[in-house]
């Protein structure tokens, strides 16, 4: 296969033909870029973890730091369940179902596609699926 080259700046348009080569390559280089920022953050987590052995005689900042540390390592797990995610969009790039609707097969607009790389079902089907969660989620 050909390696194809991406000008800098270009965005994909309605105006070519659906997932063409230059369009999967645009979005595998968002998906792998964004992968990438997540994994680099995580590092520096874990450093800043490691490295903050602080011995906080006051019971107020004891508790203010390991709550701060439970956000972060809440944020962090998100994170980690999203490069999955990124993973399974990668996959689909390779296997060429990526950017159709899981659930009816037509295309996803190039704009929701951007905004949200890793979406697998278009805007219409995102909205009934919200709303069928709505009718059954249990108040």
């Amino acid at each position: 296969m050909a390696k194809v080259t991406i000008e800098d700046g270009y965005v994909p348009t309605e105006n070519e033909p659906f997932m063409n080569e230059r369009q999967r390559e645009y979005f595998r280089r968002k998906l792998l870029g964004w992968k990438n920022d997540i994994l680099r953050e995580a590092q520096d987590t874990l450093v800043a973890l490691q490295s903050e052995n602080e011995n906080h005689p006051d019971l107020a900042d004891r508790a203010s730091s390991e709550t701060d540390r439970a956000i972060e390592l809440r944020a962090r797990d998100r994170q980690r369940k999203l490069t999955g995610k990124i993973d399974a969009a990668l996959a689909r790039l390779e296997d060429g179902s990526y950017g159709y609707c899981e659930e009816t097969g037509e295309p996803i607009s190039l704009k929701r596609l951007d905004a949200r790389p890793i979406a697998t079902l278009s805007l219409e089907a995102q909205e009934r699926h919200e709303r069928r969660e709505r009718v059954y989620r249990d108040d």
